[in-house]
């Protein structure tokens, strides 16, 4: 103890001498603060970087929106391994939960970057700054659509959010987040270019499929084919035509790829910080438990495909060993060994299974560079067809796009379909969830047409269509904020 007092008084000491007229008259040699910045294109380039970096954390909603939906079931190792997965799982979820409160503070993280540019982005003046403007407000747009999906009404602001405004600010209403979305949205499409700065940067085309999406989300269904239709009349993305070729490392960004999350295989994270991850970490969760054999390397087993997920997919769908692993077979062709884990079910989520020669750094599991495919072309036709057809739109053309994509999964024109009206809305829905297996959008997809409740085991109708808003932010808000219904 006696050393520390010392070196205390010493520092103290030399704080005092220090303090004299002449030092304080000094003007500091460097300083920078948030408020003594963006003074270059530098340092909004920098700031800009900071707002992507957060992307990275959405491999929680992308894992969380499967194993919410009927496709997979969490897994893992046990009943209480990552005990948050395993209430979302079985509709549980209460306003305590670790990982709900992660999605939360990720997203909103991921907000206040893009704020903290905005807040400023009239400071100084250059070339290029549109363009780093455009790409902040579809950042911005894309972590509120997160929120606003998972959680309903959250608070909006064009600036650094402050720790008082959980007691003064009011979570604005879904119609309010919505209509910030599009106004981000817009603003992108007028001031992103077609291709893309820096591979992994958004595009116009990403701000207009986002745009598309939103609408979709709220049944403007007018509104959404208009812009999807705009972007595929572009010509700028086309499908590829071996549909495994997209989810294998050299198939990143490719011509289908309308907005992908870049992630490499780059140290950094842990446990205790999986946020900092620069890789994809649901890959190595949603792994193959104790796996030994080719093509794959080890993981945790969450995240694991259910029967009817399989059973979701036609006789001849070629899709179908692209986007389920049917372990036991593999095993048995490939002289491989594996371990199961809790709720194991015989199938793994191929597309984001971990694959030998990823070369990670670190620990293999939290540092996979498997890029997340987080808009594709396909989506883009898909929501194309639905917007035409549930808006009474053109069932013509609903059923052009949404046979683009069968004619790939099938390798021919015999399983076009032919249907108008609410059967093809039900086969729409059907073709979205087999083509967009396992990339996390089932669950919102159900929630968005109502059908929800007949698909998901334990789903509460007027609850479980939003998520809890955690009970820290409920706490800390002092009145301010009442819980999501049902909660």
């Amino acid at each position: 103890m006696k050393k520390y007092s010392i070196t205390l008084l010493i520092v103290l000491t030399a704080l005092t001498l220090s303090c004299s007229d002449d030092f304080t008259k000094r003007e500091p040699p460097y300083s920078i603060d948030s408020e003594n910045y963006f003074n270059s294109e530098a340092d909004y380039n920098q700031a800009l970087i900071g707002a992507y970096d957060l992307l990275q954390s959405t491999y929680l909603n992308a894992m969380l929106g499967e194993i919410a939906s009927d496709n997979t079931a969490s897994g893992g190792e046990s009943a209480t391994d990552v005990i948050g997965f395993q209430q979302i799982d079985d509709m549980t979820h209460t306003p305590v939960n670790a990982n709900l409160k992660n999605l939360w503070d990720w997203m909103f993280a991921g907000v206040n970057r893009c704020n903290y540019i905005i807040e400023f982005k009239d400071k100084t003046d250059f070339a290029n700054k549109n363009q780093v403007l455009g790409e902040t407000y579809f950042l911005r747009a894309y972590y509120n659509f997160e929120l606003v999906k998972w959680f309903g009404p959250i608070p909006l602001k064009n600036a650094r959010f402050s720790t008082s405004d959980v007691t003064s600010l009011p979570r604005a209403s879904v119609s309010e987040v919505y209509a910030s979305i599009e106004s981000d949205l817009l603003f992108a499409i007028d001031n992103l270019n077609p291709v893309p700065a820096q591979q992994g940067r958004v595009t116009k085309g990403a701000a207009q499929a986002l745009l598309g999406k939103a609408y979709l989300y709220q049944d403007k269904f007018t509104d959404a084919a208009n812009v999807l239709e705009a972007l595929i009349g572009t010509n700028t993305y086309s499908l590829v035509a071996d549909y495994n070729a997209i989810f294998e490392n050299a198939g990143e960004n490719g011509a289908e790829s309308v907005f992908e999350v870049q992630y490499t295989d780059l140290e950094g994270a842990g446990f205790g910080c999986l946020q900092c991850s620069e890789g994809n970490v649901a890959v190595g969760f949603s792994g193959i438990r104790n796996y030994t054999g080719p093509l794959f390397d080890s993981g945790f087993s969450f995240n694991v495909p259910r029967q009817e997920a399989v059973n979701a997919f036609e006789i001849g769908d070629n899709r179908k060993n692209v986007a389920i692993l049917d372990i036991v077979a593999w095993a048995a062709a490939n002289g491989a060994s594996y371990g199961t884990g809790y709720k194991h079910t015989g199938y793994f989520n191929r597309k984001y299974l971990p694959r030998k020669g990823d070369a990670n750094i670190g620990d293999q599991n939290l540092t996979n560079p498997n890029n997340y495919r987080a808009i594709r072309y396909a989506d883009v036709l898909l929501m194309a067809a639905e917007a035409l057809n549930r808006g009474g739109i053109d069932d013509g053309r609903a059923r052009n796009y949404v046979n683009l994509v069968r004619r790939r999964a099938f390798g021919d024109l015999n399983h076009d379909l032919t249907s108008s009206g609410p059967a093809l809305t039900d086969q729409i829905l059907a073709e979205r969830r087999t083509e967009l297996m396992g990339e996390g959008h089932r669950f919102f997809d159900l929630v968005r047409t109502g059908k929800a409740a007949a698909e998901i085991e334990g789903f509460t109708p007027n609850k479980n269509e939003l998520f809890p808003v955690p009970i820290e932010e409920i706490q800390f808000s002092n009145g301010n904020w009442q819980q999501n219904p049902g909660y």
